[in-house]
């Protein structure tokens, strides 16, 4: 078994075709509060739509949490188109799962003005190459509601199969929620790659 590469910094933006990824900044709360504090966008997410204090306090979190050391780490990266820098369109969650079974999750969340020109499939991409390219993890998975048809497929477009499907395993928004897990392997992405 390979090692797994940590410490790991998040040190610059990373730049994709259309893309940059970033460290969230506090000029950024307008923007990232636009679409988290939209009903529709959080109805398939852990959290409730948030007020602007709720996103400001968020990012002055998520911008100082830029080394992965171990288990539970994350970063939370803020995604600009490359054509209109500065204005955040959507975010992607990385975190270290399991760094002794190097193994990682990510997440993500789209302003839907954004939604169908493939951005969080790139931006997603990109973090996935680091995990497995840099971090040299094993296994990425993906945690989502299985009625969140657009992350099914985006997972799917990765190359991550579902591998489970567990009813009523969560409390959320007032009922009982299921969840679906998607994972991908890094002999699996490498052979993609190639």
């Amino acid at each position: 078994m390979s090692s797994v590469r940590l410490p790991y910094q998040f040190r610059a933006p990373v730049h994709t075709a259309r893309l940059v990824l970033r460290a969230m900044t506090d000029e950024d709360v307008d923007d990232i509060h636009a679409y988290q504090s939209r009903p529709d966008v959080c109805r398939y997410l852990p959290f409730e739509p948030r007020s602007r204090d709720e996103v400001a306090e968020k990012i002055a979190k998520y911008s100082t949490a830029l080394v992965l050391n171990g288990d539970g780490d994350f970063w939370q990266l803020a995604i600009e188109r490359a054509s209109d820098p500065g204005h955040v369109i959507g975010d992607v969650y990385f975190t270290i799962k399991d760094a002794a079974n190097a193994t990682c999750e990510i997440g993500w969340t789209l302003h839907p003005d954004h939604t169908g020109s493939g951005y969080m499939t790139e931006a997603a991409h990109a973090v996935l190459s680091i995990a497995f390219n840099e971090l040299r993890l094993h296994r990425a998975s993906a945690r989502l509601d299985p009625r969140n048809q657009e992350s099914a497929a985006l997972c799917q477009r990765l190359g991550m199969r579902q591998e489970a499907l567990f009813l009523e395993d969560l409390w959320f928004n007032g009922g009982w929620g299921d969840t679906a897990i998607y994972a991908i392997l890094d002999r699996e992405w490498a052979a993609r790659a190639s």
